[in-house]
């Protein structure tokens, strides 16, 4: 099969995107596809694909490790002369593929722009498609999915800096996200009114909408979905701190605890929230469904993931190792799911 893995863009989630470009990229060429990664915002090549991947293929081993601080995007701006957020030729390579590997995150590779735009050209791609990409990124539309699903999330303000708004009745501690990020990018936990200002300031910094979510103190939990069936549950414990971007990306700050060890009633519930969460959403062939429990077994949703980390050790890959998937295994479902 002809691939082209999609990743990079211009997102603050770029170099997470790029690394699990990179390996997704090295899986499929290992599987006997034929693969070509391109980065979304700056990637072109230099002639047509079959012409290009011949030429080159015997030299194609991707390689990207990620840095522990997310990507400057205004030094990256100066390095493309046009303001599109698409390489020119980006289209075309895809419509020569047979199937594009969507390894993007953040911005306009999960939240429906780009679907929306390989749909108009009936090019094939992995994931969820653009009503469930757009749903599930935009925290404040998909938490009142869930809400109308009688499903658990924190309760939230949703606040858009283009009409008026307030910081009244905020509860505290609370949480401030940005309302279409990933890999906790923006986000700010916050005890009192004195810090709630600069968590905004820091939120607004990503785009002009956030949210500000009650803390619920608990235990993190994540359960990836791979072609409608519920993966292990995997516990989530930072060494220090919550499980921000440094956590998330630097070796040694987390540990992953997958299958957790919690009761198979629990295990049981978990793996049936994420099941309702990814279908209240219209998500696709696979997705990541992240929770909270507090003391009492509560279980509130925090949000869905439609692209999850495509790494050997990201989660939803840990997940499948645990049953009896590889990495290169994994990949091949994907690009074979409708």
């Amino acid at each position: 099969m002809k691939i082209i893995v999609l990743a990079g863009g211009l997102s603050p989630e770029r170099n997470v995107s790029l690394c699990s470009g990179a390996l997704v990229a090295n899986a499929l060429i290992e599987n006997g596809h034929d693969v070509m990664l391109l980065d979304l915002y700056l990637g072109k090549l230099n002639k047509d694909f079959d012409t290009s991947y011949h030429n080159n293929k015997e030299s194609f081993r991707y390689n990207f490790n990620i840095p522990d601080k997310e990507p400057n995007l205004i030094n990256l701006k100066k390095q493309k002369k046009d303001k599109y957020l698409i390489n020119d030729d980006i289209i075309e390579y895809c419509i020569d593929a047979d199937k594009v590997f969507l390894a993007l995150h953040g911005e306009i590779g999960e939240n429906g722009k780009l679907q929306s735009l390989l749909d108009i050209y009936n090019i094939k791609y992995t994931g969820s498609n653009a009503l469930g990409s757009m749903l599930a990124m935009h925290k404040d539309i998909a938490k009142k999915i869930m809400q109308q699903n009688k499903i658990l999330t924190p309760n939230w303000k949703y606040i858009n800096f283009s009409s008026n708004y307030n910081i009244e009745n905020i509860k505290y501690p609370c949480v401030v996200k940005p309302c279409s990020t990933g890999s906790s990018i923006g986000i700010s936990i916050v005890n009192n009114f004195d810090d709630l200002n600069s968590a905004i300031k820091k939120a607004k910094k990503y785009e002009n909408e956030i949210i500000i979510e009650d803390k619920i103190e608990g235990r993190e939990f994540t359960v990836g979905i791979l072609n409608k069936e519920a993966l292990p549950v995997i516990e989530i414990k930072p060494i220090k701190g919550f499980y921000d971007y440094e956590n998330k990306y630097k070796k040694g700050n987390t540990i992953e605890e997958c299958p957790a060890k919690i009761t198979n009633e629990i295990t049981n519930l978990l793996q049936k929230k994420a099941l309702e969460v990814h279908n209240a959403l219209h998500l696709g062939a696979y997705s990541r469904i992240d929770f909270l429990m507090d003391k009492n077994n509560d279980i509130y949703c925090l949000e869905a993931n439609t692209l999850p980390g495509m790494t050997p050790t990201s989660l939803l890959p840990q997940a499948a190792l645990n049953e009896g998937i590889s990495f290169n295994e994994l990949c091949d479902i994907i690009i074979n799911s409708d």
